[in-house]
């Protein structure tokens, strides 16, 4: 972005206020729309604002307009004006840059040669899309900078019981991309390692493929960029960047839940890419069949590849999880510390480094050896907080008890909807507080195939969403009140 001002002391005030800016916008938000396409000038007691056309200036003050001031109340003081104007210099640029874009300029994120890239930069910026991810030379579809961001790999992942299928799958990818699975999704709850594996193909068809187009983005920027291309008129160069790759990875496609205009630009995008043999793969929080906002043929399509979940880490998995982060760096914690803690901690990766991370630290602190007295006072906290482990019988029992049904009853072949209901709400807690597959619940339900489960967990959302009356034992329940009850008895 230029300098607020020439003199080489305003520098840091330029920063503060960019800073300032977002916080308020976010930091997607604020390279789309501020960053190379804004010149701030301060001149004592206002902030002028130059933009490169008059879209951008309407835009800029509709939309951000109270943020900009707020920033620059905060950074320059309460009484600074801010005036948004067009900036001859920035019109001249983005008229060169509209040429350049128009030209057929080349907008692939392969170019190996630095002065290439830099050509092509101009080009990109003008339709509000970047490239993929990776060496500096290939720019990037992230916000931060491309060469300071490690991207982790498939060796790094701490395969388990949990989640040994959706690297396999990863694995597959990497190896043969747009002939196996397609699409892959992997989905799952939060601090699983989606992520992770979906960074993983990354770097592995980047290594395998070098010259390849491989787009790592994120739901929002493809909804940022999608947005900013429209209000540009920028489209075709959008498509053309989106839609000429070798694999697209999406991460976190719930995120579109509910933005149907970028659900539609995305079906259209998956469908030219599928048909092409390119690769496709997705990471979103939950079962596609259960995201209720996704358009129908949206879902479809996804189910039209496979489907692999990726479940909070089991106690085998939490064991390595501790022994791989403890090895990474730093003092040695003793195998006996670990295998407590994996024992004891029930929450997702992101929670295990953590706790590692603090163990280490107090250790470090207080001067005292690691061990498992250290630990019980380090992570009294979260060891406390620790949720212990609910098996999909205790959930059957819990309905039960609840309901006032007979032991065994949810497993019978009744139909009737005291039992049918109750059963239904007993699949939908199964899955929210225990590890078990659908295959496993619907085994233990009696049921043939995980379809059943899959869409009795569907139908007590739909009731949750809305709170509708349920029959279930003997009585009707809002279902709220009837999920409070049952997971009350399920933690006694």
């Amino acid at each position: 972005m230029p300098p607020l001002l020439p003199a080489e002391t305003e520098v840091g005030l330029e920063q503060r206020f960019a800073a300032a800016i977002v916080r308020r916008v976010s930091e997607p938000r604020f390279n789309l729309w501020f960053r190379d396409h804004t010149k701030f000038i301060h001149l004592g007691d206002s902030v002028v604002i130059g933009v490169p056309n008059l879209y951008f200036h309407d835009w800029l003050q509709k939309t951000f307009g109270t943020d900009v001031r707020a920033a620059a109340a905060e950074v320059l003081g309460p009484r600074i004006a801010v005036q948004f104007v067009i900036d001859p210099e920035l019109f001249q640029q983005s008229r060169q840059q509209q040429a350049d874009a128009n030209s057929g300029e080349p907008e692939s994120g392969q170019d190996s040669a630095a002065g290439k890239a830099a050509a092509s930069k101009a080009a990109k910026k003008a339709a509000g899309v970047g490239t993929a991810p990776g060496a500096k030379q290939q720019g990037s579809t992230s916000t931060a900078s491309p060469n300071k961001r490690r991207w982790r790999s498939l060796a790094e992942f701490v395969v388990g019981p949990c989640n040994r299928v959706a690297h396999a799958s990863a694995q597959s990818v990497v190896e043969e991309p747009g002939l196996g699975a397609n699409p892959l999704v992997l989905y799952g709850p939060t601090g699983t390692g989606k992520t992770h594996l979906l960074e993983g193909i990354y770097a592995g068809l980047r290594k395998r493929n070098p010259d390849a187009k491989v787009l790592y983005v994120s739901a929002e920027d493809f909804m940022n960029r999608f947005v900013g291309a429209m209000h540009q008129g920028k489209q075709g160069a959008f498509r053309k960047q989106f839609r000429e790759c070798f694999a697209l990875l999406v991460d976190d496609l719930s995120f579109l839940a509910g933005k149907k205009a970028t659900q539609i630009e995305f079906l259209h995008t998956f469908d030219a890419l599928v048909a092409e043999g390119c690769q496709v793969v997705v990471t979103c929080d939950c079962h596609p069949r259960l995201t209720e906002d996704l358009m129908p043929e949206l879902g479809d399509r996804l189910l039209g590849g496979a489907v692999w979940g990726v479940l909070p880490p089991d106690s085998e998995t939490r064991l390595a999880l501790l022994q791989a982060k403890a090895a990474a760096a730093g003092p040695i914690i003793p195998p006996d510390v670990l295998q407590f803690l994996a024992a004891h901690l029930r929450g997702n990766v992101r929670e295990l480094e953590g706790a590692v991370h603090s163990l280490r630290h107090f250790g470090r602190v207080t001067g005292q050896p690691v061990n498992k007295e250290l630990a019980r006072e380090a992570l009294g906290e979260l060891l406390r907080h620790a949720v212990r482990v609910v098996r999909v019988a205790d959930v059957d029992a819990a309905v039960c008890a609840a309901l006032k049904l007979s032991a065994g009853s949810l497993r019978s072949k009744s139909k009737a909807w005291s039992v049918s209901h109750a059963r239904m709400l007993a699949i939908y807690l199964s899955r929210k507080h225990t590890s078990a597959t659908y295959g496993e619940i619907s085994i233990y339900f009696g049921n043939k195939t995980h379809s059943t489960s899959v869409a009795a967990e569907k139908r007590v959302r739909a009731w949750l969403q809305k709170n509708e009356l349920v029959k279930a034992g003997d009585r009707a329940w809002k279902a709220c009140d009837l999920i409070e009850r049952v997971e009350r008895e399920l933690q006694k």
